[in-house]
């Protein structure tokens, strides 16, 4: 059997310290079920294959350079400076936005999904999902909310080998699934 390169094993994850979560003091009992816990027969849902567009938002100073060239390597839009309320319909005001909103410039439409890379600090975009009907992936660390994602990833918000492991996959799989889809299609 070959090995995938988005399959994820547990040593990966150990060695990008995706297993770190925050202190006792701040964690949020809903993702006990997260916490030290083995998720069997997970996979991450290939949307990509479907034709959708993602739009990934990690505004952390020390992962903006990541997000924008994963970004483009998958021809995803991206925000990763800073996430403006409303952003959605401040698209025609780009121009005086270019430098934050640079990622979205060729955004024709709301993506179909959005890629939190922390939950806390995107709370806005979180919210903008809800409010619009977007579905959302985010990581979560131990103290985010589970629930207010439709996809959660539970693993180490904070470190960027933590962050590169799980947005190199998702990449991956998007590029993947849109392969698929243009032959497809």
């Amino acid at each position: 059997m070959t090995r995938r390169y988005w399959n994820i094993n547990l040593k990966e994850m150990i060695e990008a310290g995706v297993h770190f979560g925050h202190g006792i003091k701040k964690w949020i009992p809903k993702v006990a079920p997260y916490i030290s816990a083995k998720r069997k027969g997970t996979h991450i849902i290939n949307l990509a294959s479907q034709g959708k567009s993602f739009l990934i938002v990690g505004t952390k100073k020390r992962a903006t350079d990541l997000v924008a060239s994963t970004a483009i390597r998958a021809r995803c839009d991206y925000v990763n400076k800073k996430w403006f309320s409303d952003v959605a319909i401040l698209k025609r005001k780009l121009s005086t936005l270019q430098r934050y909103l640079g990622g979205i410039k060729y955004m024709t439409r709301l993506p179909d999904i959005l890629i939190i890379l922390d939950q806390q600090k995107e709370y806005i975009a979180l919210r903008e999902c809800a409010i619009f009907g977007i579905p959302t992936i985010s990581l979560v660390d131990t103290n985010c909310d589970p629930d207010l994602a439709n996809i959660s990833i539970p693993a180490n918000d904070d470190t960027m080998t933590s962050i590169r492991l799980i947005l190199k996959k998702l990449v991956f799989s998007i590029c993947e699934g849109r392969s698929l889809y243009l032959r497809n299609h």
